[in-house]
């Protein structure tokens, strides 16, 4: 069996199942956040359901209204505030403790072998932990929190095998847009990802946690790295950190990896060497180019942050390029981390200093930017380079604006010299090079947006 068939199997208490079975599965873990989390407690008070099925197993988080920003997202985290005393939630994170995505192994609660449910698309993120992790509607969500259980179809399973090293300045979030443009947004649709592969104990759990994080940007149900060195070392650490007790016996309980003679829908190979920087173009996540087809773009936002690229080795990548600079005048850096800790850690660093010191403006831990909920709306005819997960029309503002996607690296880059740029070239220089005149006209950016995957 694959991965998916195998925590699936466990989870609905079965020996075997089989791609295309439909099954009842057992959850482990179930995660709703503030957009939804108000709507789902309501209908288990609709239908006189007075407690979840597991207090230690369920997780509400305030992550995307932070801090409110309207009367009604206020009156929302005042219902939902409500609704987790009446319930008598115990694993309750405020608002500004972070994005979702990141607190739940952040604060270990996710573990390898977990079934795990979050009203959010991107919980696939999980997945880097050797879950399978997925997103749920809200009234999936109510049943889930109500019985424990959900029902399933058995994804078809898609391996990508990590060959050879990355080159310098080259991030897995360049690997996974690379994936992304070259086999599509539907070439994994209600299927299962597994990223293996020789290389696959080169990506670190952050990374793991960026590449899953986007492999439902791709349609996947699933995505999953196997449970191994990489991930035991994280585990242990969180222990050392006093977040989580016995990491080791509940690795060895739980640790899931597929068969050798597993049945895969497609086997890719994925050759680290030949990528280089990537830039995902309006108004689509696989329609990504080379950053050097996009070169020139001008933009007037930066955004670094989400539950993509939020992380502290994010900020860190991102600080490197952006010491001894300046943002570029014509631009807005905007830094969101994604958790208090990474906050507090990348202070404790001096990350932040730099950050702050090259002009970026630094806002509390959350996803605020991301999906256009406040704290960086862009306005009509306005470009913006982020390194989040998704540039569909409206996402950030305007249904006029345009946003491209990148690594940290290349988004800082872009924000020193005012235009799309290639973060290899950047490296070594001591002041940023003069932005060109390509895309100060709306009608240039026919340039970057008419190349077609």
């Amino acid at each position: 069996m694959t991965l998916a068939e195998k925590i699936l199997a466990r989870a609905s208490g079965k020996d075997r199942v089989v791609a295309g079975e439909f099954v009842v599965a057992t959850v482990d873990l179930a995660m709703t956040h503030d957009i939804f989390a108000a709507q789902v407690f309501d209908h288990l008070v609709d239908a006189g359901i007075t407690q979840v099925f597991d207090q230690e197993h369920t997780v509400v988080v305030m992550d995307h209204l932070v801090p409110p920003s309207t009367t009604a997202a206020a009156e929302q985290h005042k219902r939902i505030r409500e609704h987790v005393a009446g319930f008598g939630i115990e694993n309750f994170y405020e608002a500004g403790s972070g994005i979702c995505h990141q607190l739940l192994p952040e604060r270990g609660h996710v573990w390898p072998g977990m079934l795990v449910v979050g009203t959010d698309s991107h919980t696939t993120t999980h997945g880097a932990l050797g879950a399978a992790s997925t997103g749920i509607g809200t009234s999936e969500m109510s049943y889930a929190l109500a019985t424990g259980t959900l029902w399933f179809r058995v994804p078809e399973t898609i391996r990508f095998d990590l060959e050879g090293s990355l080159d310098e300045h080259v991030s897995w979030k360049d690997v996974v847009l690379w994936i992304a443009g070259r086999f599509g947004s539907d070439v994994a649709q209600y299927r299962s990802i597994e990223f293996a592969g020789p290389s696959a104990s080169q990506v670190s759990v952050s990374s793991r946690l960026t590449i899953c994080n986007m492999a439902v940007e791709m349609g996947a149900k699933f995505g999953m790295f196997a449970p191994d060195q990489v991930t035991a070392d994280y585990l242990a650490n969180l222990q050392d950190s006093g977040v989580v007790q016995g990491w080791q016996q509940r690795y060895d309980e739980h640790r899931v990896e597929a068969d050798a003679d597993a049945t895969y829908l497609e086997v890719h190979t994925v050759p680290l060497g030949e990528i280089g920087p990537q830039v995902a173009l309006p108004h689509e996540v696989d329609h990504v180019v080379p950053v050097g087809e996009a070169i020139g773009t001008v933009i007037q936002q930066a955004f670094i942050g989400s539950c993509t690229n939020g992380r502290l080795e994010d900020l860190a990548a991102a600080a490197a390029v952006l010491k001894g600079r300046q943002v570029h005048p014509r631009v807005r850096l905007i830094v969101a981390p994604a958790s208090r800790w990474v906050y507090q850690e990348a202070l404790r660093q001096g990350i932040i200093q730099i950050l702050a010191d090259a002009g970026a403006s630094v806002l509390p831990a959350g996803c605020g930017p991301c999906f256009g909920g406040h704290g960086g709306l862009l306005a009509s005819g306005e470009r913006c380079i982020g390194t989040h997960n998704r540039n569909f029309i409206g996402r950030m503002g305007s249904a006029a604006a345009e946003i491209f996607l990148a690594s940290p690296e290349t988004v800082a880059a872009s924000a020193v010299a005012g235009h799309i740029a290639d973060p290899r070239e950047l490296a070594g220089e001591s002041t940023p090079p003069a932005a060109p005149q390509r895309g100060t006209r709306e009608e240039d950016i026919v340039h970057a947006t008419s190349h077609q995957r």
